[in-house]
């Protein structure tokens, strides 16, 4: 774009917690989405919103945590070859499973090397036929929201012709198991063996089976594992049986409908053996023969659980430990812990692959860089808390991307940088640019602090942001700058893009809200800020909407404030890029409070180009910069009706980013 020579005023920085303050004091949304909430007291339930974090719990979390493939590429697999390469590979993946991966011959394994994230896609992801197996000297491995099933020789209940666990593992250490669903498979489901350290099991769920899960086969008293949250059902033993554990923490974990075959000793539920010591908090049996048990040589405490139409051996002796020397935990009340493992165990839809920034990858363009090209199903990047000075480029094949602020607040993580438009034109200055579609930024700051009262430049656009991909998303963003500030645009002219914008804040000068995109711009705060001019201190639009375009920019239902004098502030002017005719301004202002900065006649010519023949309205605006006169033109009310945040986004498609609020 070309503009008119664009300072100003001086001020000291960019005041981010003003921000928040103004929007509060506006009454409009300020607050970022709500983190996990904080562990419960012992005995309280928790809100169900924190059932899953990222984050290994429980002895894994410890002597330098579980973390998988974080920080390194994120692959997807469909299929046996892919799934078994990336598994046994040197280098860590995180390694997306979609859908269902049949593996042959029928019982055979599939290696998973060290650092690595094994992970199904949404609720579907399973493995079929095939074990997952953790050769001694594996470590730091997460398996998560997986199926495997189906193993199972027929005729062999006692798994005694076959060796076909779900996941098997000798002499590994941190590795975390999590909401997995393992059935009907030819021996064990898990089988955790050999000295094993560091182990969590979570969220899972057993059934169908005679030998759930097993801990052990070992003489030395090593292995330190937290099982919580897991659902037997369905099984006969080893739920778990945990032989030779330094330390075994049990806790909020179901066994119903055990398996009822009349074995007067191998049908139990839990097993404290050979020198374990086993805590078990707050669990719930249903219809289970021996509860849990201990022999002579181990040691059993339990606490809080609730035994219903039981039978057989409690056994309870020795002190064993307290896990609370080695890590906080959240403990659900037993009575609740049926509904909860029932509703939160198991592969979950919303679960998917989470890159944190900076806990896995150090920059966002390095979290950005590992999604993998053609995604098709959504990934977040989690960007912490944080001042983030670089330029982020979210391509074309890297789409479903929710790039997400986890502060309290959006101006606690800020994504800024401070190029011009004299080093690398318009779109080399944006800190941000999204060509990809299906985008969402949530709970952020987008910065492009460039100075533009320091220096003496031709080109002093400095984007903070730049679109050209569809169905864009910013809720509770904002976007601070001067000239250009915020760029919505389209691959090219007759290709539409959309993007809305919600509960955000938007602030600049010279047109610096800009570009062809179908754009909805709704509850936000936008601020026209002084360039110390008494007559004209900018434009806040500048829409190039294709002529064959019904719809370029709507904002309604906002607030446009202003620290510029009286009658300075233009609402906007028609950019026509390189003088292209089809290129005519649509912008509809309504339901808006406009502040006394704005002026009388508040649309004007660029570049040659008459603001009369662009498609410049308003309709129910209010506030002391609002008024009806011949320069305004206003919307009639049956237009109106035509021109609402659902005509705006709707397109082919049926998009409608914001019925959900």
């Amino acid at each position: 774009m070309t503009h008119p020579h664009s300072k100003r005023l001086p001020r000291p920085g960019v005041a981010l917690a003003a921000v928040a303050a103004l929007v509060a004091a506006l009454g409009l949304g300020a607050t970022g989405e709500a983190g996990a909430a904080e562990p419960a007291p012992a005995g309280m339930s928790a809100p169900a919103a924190a059932r899953w974090t990222d984050q290994a719990h429980g002895f894994a979390s410890l002597a330098g945590g579980t973390t998988g493939g974080a920080g390194g590429k994120v692959v997807t697999v469909t299929d046996q070859v892919s799934l078994a390469k990336y598994a046994a590979a040197e280098e860590p993946y995180v390694i997306r499973v979609a859908g269902t991966v049949a593996v042959q011959p029928f019982g055979s394994d599939i290696v998973v090397a060290s650092n690595k994230t094994i992970i199904g896609v949404g609720d579907t992801g399973e493995i079929v036929h095939g074990e997952l197996h953790l050769n001694p000297g594996t470590h730091n491995v997460i398996i998560r929201n997986l199926t495997i099933r189906d193993s199972y020789v027929e005729g062999d209940w006692d798994g005694k012709t076959t060796d076909f666990d779900a996941i098997q593992m000798d002499a590994v250490h941190h590795v975390w198991i999590d909401h997995n669903r393992f059935t009907h498979m030819g021996d064990g489901l898990l089988d955790i063996r050999k000295d094993s350290q560091y182990v969590t099991v979570s969220y899972n769920q057993f059934s169908n089976h005679n030998k759930a899960f097993g801990i052990g086969w070992t003489t030395n008293v090593q292995t330190q594992i937290t099982i919580d949250h897991n659902w037997f059902t369905g099984t006969k033993q080893r739920n778990p049986s945990a032989d030779n554990c330094a330390y075994a923490h049990l806790y909020n974990n179901y066994i119903s409908a055990q398996v009822a075959d009349g074995d007067p000793v191998w049908t139990y539920g839990n097993w404290s053996r050979g020198r374990s010591k086993m805590v078990i908090e707050n669990s719930y049996y249903d219809r289970v023969q021996h509860p849990y048990q201990a022999d002579a040589t181990a040691e059993l405490v339990e606490r809080g659980s609730i035994l219903r139409k039981t039978s057989g051996r409690t056994d309870e002796w020795g002190a064993a430990f307290d896990p609370r020397d080695f890590y906080d935990y959240r403990l659900d009340r037993a009575a609740a812990v049926p509904a909860l493992v029932k509703k939160f165990s198991g592969p979950q839809r919303r679960i998917g692959v989470t890159l944190d920034v900076p806990g896995a990858y150090p920059t966002v363009q390095a979290a950005v860089d590992a999604v993998p090209d053609g995604n098709d199903v959504p990934v977040t990047i989690a960007v912490a808390p944080g001042t983030y000075r670089e330029k982020v480029f979210i391509p074309a094949t890297k789409p479903k991307i929710l790039l997400r602020g986890t502060g309290h607040d959006r101006s606690d993580t800020v994504i800024v940088h401070d190029t011009p438009a004299e080093y690398g034109g318009s779109t080399g200055s944006a800190t941000v640019r999204i060509a990809a579609n299906d985008v969402t930024a949530r709970n952020l700051t987008f910065s492009n602090d460039f100075d533009e009262a320091a220096v003496e430049l031709k080109g002093e656009q400095a984007l903070a942001m730049k679109t050209t991909g569809d169905r864009i998303v910013f809720e509770d963003t904002a976007f601070l700058g001067n000239q250009d500030t915020l760029m919505t645009d389209s691959p090219k002219l007759n290709v539409i893009s959309r993007v809305y914008v919600r509960d955000s804040y938007i602030e600049g000068d010279v047109d610096f809200v800009y570009g062809r995109a179908t754009t909805v711009i709704e509850r936000s705060v936008i601020k026209a800020l002084t360039r110390g001019s008494t007559t004209n201190n900018g434009y806040i639009t500048a829409a190039s909407t294709w002529t064959g375009n019904p719809y370029g920019f709507l904002i309604t239902r906002s607030k446009i404030v202003s620290d510029a004098p009286a009658g300075s502030f233009h609402l906007g002017r028609p950019w026509h890029p390189g003088g292209e005719p089809n290129a005519v301004a649509q912008v509809l202002i309504r339901d808006t409070r406009l502040p006394a900065a704005i002026k009388a006649s508040p649309w004007t010519d660029m570049s040659g180009f008459s603001w009369k023949d662009a498609r410049f309205t308003e309709y129910r605006n209010y506030g002391p910069g609002a008024a009806i006169t011949q320069d305004r033109p206003q919307m009639s009310d049956e237009d109106a009706r035509t021109h609402t945040v659902t005509a705006y986004l709707k397109g082919n498609d049926n998009w409608a980013p914001h019925a959900r609020h």
